[in-house]
């Protein structure tokens, strides 16, 4: 007999070998129904497998992060069958489980797959999914995969296996496929019941520019169609909502080949709608106790090396700037840690300075490879809100919590109601990718969760997605139409202050380490306004759209009187545009609208003798008619309302 023990600690005896799918029986046939995968232990496994020995348990249906990979995992190896049979001699890459379904690499030879060809390959798909295949894993040694994949003439997959440990391979099978995979599948075919293959692109092998570019095919797929209906309805909005469309519509941001791929320039309205999201920022962190500091876009490539950058990202970064100096190499700036480590270190601290916060707005350069490029949100250079705190260990607990506050005054006044939190952690079996010592990581493991504990914060904890110099806490942010979004960071850091040697004198007179906080509430401003874009559809709340009010006259007439309200505006802090065009009155509110204006006013002979102005909301229609004082109070309410989130 075995004991296995669940989620919520109770424990109950099995016979050796007992699979999770019968665990799911024994506690419902319904539970059996739905189970997909199982976690055992800190493994995720196929609910077929066999259980050996004691063990530590929990179910997923599809519904949860486990069940959706495994599903996705599935149904790529599922749509991999169907190009087997649809393009004989197709050759395979890999065929991973993404956030939302799942893509395959696929070299097809001569032939090339288009979008016109993703039906016929989804229909191929639930053809074969009525056959009912099971996933059959099967551990193999290093020489039978190499002898299996050989045969079939797999390079890709043979370049895989050479570089795996013998005793560690296993193949799936399902159908007439069988592929290289380390698992978990969902235990039959028969449960994808709704497919739909996405796009086409092209992605290098391994990403490496350099190597053959196959054929990726993207796709999703559910275990009812109704949900695939949801899905296909959410798309459709996102389409809608696509920070690239908008952003071009409302004249934010563009690109330019010339000036190179991934470097956004700020057109003037994205220039005022950034510039405000900082003034924003900057007054909240001067209530806060921080100094803004501005640090060069260069540093010397030594500096890097110190801070671990280089060795981390030195590769798969832009290249050293040489100069005419013998030996001297500059790197473009990945990261402002290093920079305001080097402002710590400008004059000695004592106790009593501390803590010290440094803030800064500051643009870093990161080379993505082309193909992973998407508008505002994966670029190549961008600036951080970013922060740095430099705290005794005894300030660390409150200082963490006050950066929590600032984090939630942000998504207060942008209006992001829902989010998850999330401790990520150092993976605990593969330790050699971070740097610093065991105790360090300890102490700043331990310090961000005792500081969640008292703000009361629910979270979750993922193991292996620290920074690779410390533990950190992420925000997970929930759109409009219920996507998820990575916004706004907290790094505890015992490391670079010491790789930079960083001191201050403690009441004792001894010389002691400082611990540093890394904290970027909105992350980068590129990715944030993108989000921020999609989540709003381009109406951005009153207080930081570029154009607040545009004035509407009906006729030449009431130019005059249009301008006189255009000028009290502005001159009353109400960003304010006039539309002077000689078109009818009913053509302005339209196109004023699909600019997403906030107030529109519009104003003819009536309102120019009573001295009013006729208003209209966005999304609201006619409002009624106004004393413009009147309008400029109201105005005013609805942005200090929006600003301290009462709105």
């Amino acid at each position: 007999m075995i004991h296995i023990t669940f989620p919520d600690g109770h424990t109950k005896e099995y016979n050796k070998g007992v699979s999770p799918l019968e665990i799911a029986q024994d506690i419902s046939s319904q539970l059996a129904r739905e189970v997909v995968v199982a976690r055992v232990n800190d493994e995720l496994w196929d609910v077929m497998r066999p259980i050996e020995e004691d063990a530590r348990i929990s179910l997923h249906k599809f519904d949860s992060k486990e069940g959706n990979h495994a599903f996705w995992h599935s149904s790529a190896h599922l749509m991999a069958e169907a190009l087997q049979e649809l393009y004989p001699g197709v050759r395979f890459g890999i065929g991973p489980a993404i956030e939302q379904g799942f893509y395959y690499d696929v070299d097809t030879g001569d032939r090339m797959i288009t979008d016109k060809d993703l039906s016929v390959i989804e229909n191929k798909m639930i053809e074969l999914a009525r056959n009912k295949s099971s996933f059959t894993r099967q551990q193999v040694s290093k020489a039978e995969a190499i002898a299996f994949f050989k045969d079939k003439n797999e390079d890709y997959k043979l370049e895989l296996i050479n570089e795996l440990e013998d005793g560690t391979i296993t193949h799936y099978t399902h159908g007439s496929f069988t592929d290289l995979c380390r698992g978990p599948h969902i235990p039959s075919t028969e449960i994808i019941k709704a497919v739909k293959l996405l796009s086409v692109a092209g992605a290098y092998w391994r990403g490496d520019e350099k190597r053959k570019q196959l054929t990726r095919i993207y796709g999703i797929s559910y275990p009812k169609k109704k949900l695939l209906d949801e899905f296909l309805e959410k798309l459709e909005l996102a389409k809608q909502r696509d920070h690239r469309k908008i952003g071009k519509e409302l004249e934010l941001f563009m690109f330019s080949q010339r000036v190179g791929q991934g470097l956004p320039m700020w057109l003037p309205k994205g220039a005022m709608l950034r510039e405000r999201l900082e003034n924003f920022l900057k007054n909240v962190q001067r209530k806060y106790g921080y100094s803004q500091v501005i640090t060069p876009h260069i540093g010397q490539k030594e500096l890097y090396e110190t801070s671990g950058h280089y060795a981390k990202y030195g590769k798969d970064s832009f290249q050293p700037i040489l100069t005419p100096e013998e030996k001297e190499e500059f790197l473009l700036k990945p990261m402002n840690c290093p920079h305001h480590c080097e402002i710590y270190k400008n004059k000695p601290h004592s106790y009593k300075d501390l803590p010290i916060r440094l803030a800064e707005f500051g643009t870093v350069y990161r080379y993505e490879q082309s193909g992973e490029l998407h508008g505002l949100t994966r670029v190549r250079g961008f600036t951080q809100d970013d922060a740095h705190i430099f705290c005794t260990p005894e300030q660390l607990k409150e200082e963490f919590c006050k950066v929590i506050d600032i984090i939630f005054y942000i998504f207060n006044a942008l209006d992001f109601k829902e989010f998850e939190a999330q401790v990520s952690l150092r993976d605990k079996e593969n330790t050699e990718k971070y740097i610093g010592s065991d105790e360090n990581w300890e102490k700043s493991e331990q310090a961000i969760i005792e500081a969640v504990q008292e703000k009361g914060l629910e979270t979750t904890v993922e193991y292996g997605e620290a920074a690779f110099y410390g533990p950190k806490l992420d925000f997970m942010i929930k759109d409009a139409i219920g996507r998820k979004w990575q916004l706004g960071t907290i790094q505890v850091d015992y490391n670079l202050p010491e790789r930079f040697d960083l001191e201050y004198i403690g009441s004792d007179g001894a010389k002691h380490r400082p611990v540093m906080i890394h904290r970027a509430p909105f992350g980068s401003l590129e990715r944030f306004v993108a989000v921020l874009i999609e989540h709003t559809a381009g109406k951005f709340p009153l207080w930081l759209t570029p154009e607040q009010v545009v004035v509407l006259p009906v006729s030449e007439k009431c130019n005059e009187y249009a301008k006189n309200i255009l000028n009290l505006l502005n001159n009353s802090d109400i960003r304010t545009v006039i539309d002077e065009r000689n078109e009818k009155v009913g053509r302005k509110i339209r196109d004023n609208e699909l600019k997403r204006i906030p107030y529109l006013l519009v104003v003819g002979e009536k309102e120019q003798k009573n001295q009013t102005v006729s208003v209209r909301k966005q999304g609201e229609g006619d409002v009624g008619v106004m004393k413009i004082e009147d309008f400029i109070s109201h105005i005013s309410t609805e942005v200090e309302n929006m600003m301290n989130g009462k709105i």
